[in-house]
């Protein structure tokens, strides 16, 4: 057997139980593992029927130019849809996401506008109002609006919902969905709730998000939005598509918890999953005290892990978050081991020779170079070497006239290995500024130094 099209093959995704992040709780936990539709992503499922729902209501005809406002998996589904039916594509999103996802979209040979994260919908920069203007715009445009399209909660009431209700044999007792257009979580709910009106349903929304706060009183308050990092959950608007009457109850994750646990679930389960399937994990965990041993869990895992290899699967981009311990040696463990140690400087304006015998006395082979107070280059040996051997009078000119590029500072959480990965021939050390705001030099005598002594 075979397929006629990629297109055919979206849906009928496994579900999988969770065993090691989950041993302690209750009831046994699926998860409804996305990735494995061709796009990635569950967003696969809604793209496409929000183009066939167009092409029958008219709205999106042949040669046409699909519009959307993305965050990266909606725009992976358009994209590939779009390549097998012969449209255009062109996608807005925001400098929030993460480069593995707009990469993604150009594969497909989309067009991808990087607008604004932290502008209110209605201000002309943000990537909800690129894409409507875009619309209007653009001849034979069609904007998918995966947000108020309800195409996208129907999607998941007629694929998402009857898989998970068979797939469980209908002993399913709760859904816990992180929730961002709102498509899944309402289409899905609705659906199983029809079979069974006792169905718990969860979702997760992220501190900076509106979601929470109406559910439980009916008000939308500005004063709950702030810029935020957890990503494909949470809003700053009411979309369409959110039905809160399908939903009984929001838990909000914080961006440390999500990330930590989208890491966890590669490291213990073997799951390769994004970044709201980590979210969507840690609130089923906040929740988990309301569990009994024969309730039956399933929590969906929306996308990929791949797209998020430069964040959450990046221990850099941890650490300078804060959000990960220290677990190998960072420039502030460096820094610690080395003990207190003055840095030596020398001012842009002091001659070459003054220079030189400074390092020279002191036996150092490289300096920054600093004009009140700043860093603003380096001298090091070779430097003056190859400057008098070219011009032997330059011994009197001032230092800055011969001085490189500065060394490259490191935040205090940066780890051993991007260090070292900063070091060559050409840079021999890096500055990094404690918690006192006074700058520190390493060099790769440090480094060598706190490995030998660990």
């Amino acid at each position: 057997m075979w397929y006629n099209n990629i297109l055919e093959t979206i849906g009928n995704t496994p579900l999988v139980k969770l065993n090691a992040i989950t041993k302690h709780v209750k009831g046994t936990i699926l998860a409804k593992i996305e990735t494995t539709n061709p796009g990635n992503s569950i967003k696969d499922r809604m793209a496409l029927k929000m183009i066939e729902d167009a092409e029958e209501a008219g709205l999106l005809k042949p040669g046409g130019t699909i519009i959307e406002g993305t965050s990266g998996n909606t725009g992976m589904g358009l994209a590939m849809a779009a390549v097998v039916k012969g449209y255009r594509c062109i996608f807005t999103t925001t400098d929030k996401q993460s480069k593995e996802k707009i990469d993604a979209l150009r594969a497909f040979g989309a067009e991808v506008i990087v607008c604004p994260t932290n502008v209110d919908p209605e201000d002309p920069r943000s990537y909800y109002s690129v894409s409507s203007r875009l619309e209007k715009e653009v001849p034979n445009a069609w904007k998918a609006n995966q947000y108020d399209n309800l195409s996208n909660t129907k999607a998941h009431y007629e694929q998402t919902g009857p898989e998970i209700w068979e797939q469980t044999e209908g002993k399913i007792t709760h859904l816990v969905v992180g929730v961002g257009t709102g498509g899944t979580i309402s289409g899905t709910a609705k659906y199983l709730r029809e079979k069974n009106p006792n169905i718990k349903v969860w979702g997760i929304d992220t501190y900076g998000s509106i979601f929470k706060k109406y559910k439980e009183t009916g008000i939308f308050d500005k004063g709950e939005i702030y810029p935020y990092i957890t990503e494909g959950i949470g809003e700053d608007f009411l979309p369409k598509n959110v039905d809160f009457s399908q939903i009984d109850l929001f838990e909000k994750v914080s961006d440390k918890d999500a990330a930590l646990m989208t890491r966890d679930l590669a490291r213990k389960e073997g799951i390769f999953a994004g970044n709201s399937a980590g979210a969507a994990l840690a609130g089923l965990l906040q929740l988990s005290g309301s569990l009994k041993e024969d309730d039956v869990v399933v929590i969906i895992f929306h996308d990929h892990g791949s797209r998020y290899m430069g964040k959450m699967y990046n221990e850099d981009w941890l650490r300078e978050r804060g959000f990960l311990k220290d677990e190998k040696l960072t420039a502030q463990a460096i820094l610690k081991k080395r003990g207190e140690q003055a840095i030596v400087t020398a001012d842009a304006n002091q001659t070459v020779l003054e220079t030189f015998n400074t390092m020279k006395s002191l036996n150092i082979s490289q300096i920054p170079v600093t004009q009140q107070g700043m860093v603003v280059g380096k001298v090091t040996e070779s430097d003056i070497l190859s400057a008098l051997l070219e011009n032997p009078a330059l011994k009197s000119s001032a230092v800055e006239e011969i001085s490189s590029k500065p060394f490259p500072f490191v935040d205090l959480n940066t780890s051993i290995d991007k260090i070292s990965g900063l070091i060559n021939k050409d840079t021999q050390a890096v500055l990094v500024e404690d918690t006192y705001g006074k700058i520190n030099i390493i060099t790769q005598y440090d480094i060598i130094n706190a490995i030998s002594e660990v």
